[in-house]
């Protein structure tokens, strides 16, 4: 039997097989192409899965290629690592200015996270209900100015009033496999049971002691769209380590930097201080946004174990 993983609670797995749904476990160890990782099966991979004798559950043996994944370092155990969701045809990042805020450099790695990968993002900025006042006008100005022209689609919404969601987001999510991520407490539960009703996921309000989300996703699921495709929902990221790209390659996945590579003096430049280097150049010449060069420095100075 074939089928996608829709469901992982870390010893079974509920998987989609045709129109029925199985329970699985998995038989074994498999190797990872070398990665160690914390979840051997992630949502959206494909498997294939022997029934066993009771003919209710099934035993996966083998985990079909795939075609790409978001991937980050895991932040309980050291230099293993953590798939989030695999077989993807976009990505969503929900972000909010406050309750909790994202930063800029978060978003920027979990951008490279995908663009590793050809993974298209798009920017979700939700409670735009809770947005007044300048700092908010500059911080949604800065989200637009910086992503957009780099082609990343970004939308507002307010997931907690409703309006307009399903319509606003039809054409953007009709027919294709989605992650969904984020922060704890950005709203990503209260935007998925509002693009997908029968989700009911539970909800629960900003702790605010701590001014961060607390975790009402324990496990990623996908959940089928009425009009086509699937959203898979994940617990909230406070953190985001980027995994296993070197110094010389983090630049291909900065998309404002990659038209100029090659163009620099030295085949080998990091665009930190050397000589000749395009990048910098464009940097001081302003066609790269400095917030953007600042998180591209800020990942390339990451302690390895962090990365």
């Amino acid at each position: 039997m074939k089928g996608r993983v829709i469901k992982s609670t870390g010893s079974w797995y509920l998987v989609q097989s045709d129109d029925e749904v199985v329970a699985c476990r998995l038989k074994g160890k498999f190797k990872q192409d070398d990665l160690k990782l914390t979840n051997p099966i992630a949502v959206g991979d494909w498997v294939e899965m022997d029934r066993e004798e009771n003919q209710e559950t099934a035993v996966i043996f083998d985990i079909l290629p795939r075609e790409n994944y978001v991937i980050r370092k895991s932040t309980r155990k050291q230099h293993f690592s953590h798939i989030i969701a695999s077989n993807l045809d976009q990505a969503i990042l929900v972000i909010t200015m406050k309750s909790p805020r994202t930063s800029l450099g978060f978003i920027d790695r979990f951008l490279v996270s995908t663009e590793s990968f050809r993974i298209p993002a798009i920017l979700v900025v939700n409670k735009m209900d809770q947005m007044s006042g300048e700092k908010a006008d500059d911080w949604l100005l800065d989200i637009h100015e910086i992503y957009e022209p780099l082609g990343y689609q970004v939308i507002e919404v307010s997931a907690l009033k409703e309006e307009n969601l399903k319509d606003k987001f039809k054409s953007v999510l009709a027919g294709k496999s989605t992650l969904i991520s984020g922060h704890s407490g950005v709203g990503k539960s209260t935007l998925l049971n509002a693009l997908v009703p029968a989700a009911t996921q539970h909800t629960k309000e900003v702790s605010g002691f701590t001014a961060k989300g607390v975790h009402t996703t324990t496990f990623a699921e996908l959940f089928a769209l009425e009009y086509g495709g699937d959203l898979i929902d994940t617990p909230g990221i406070k953190e985001f380590g980027i995994l296993d790209i070197e110094d010389n390659e983090l630049s291909h996945y900065f998309p404002e930097m990659r038209k100029y590579l090659g163009q620099c003096k030295y085949n080998n430049c990091q665009h930190v201080n050397e000589p000749g280097c395009v990048v910098l150049e464009k940097v001081e010449a302003g066609y790269i946004h400095p917030y953007r060069y600042e998180s591209y420095l800020n990942i390339l100075n990451e302690e390895d174990d962090y990365r």
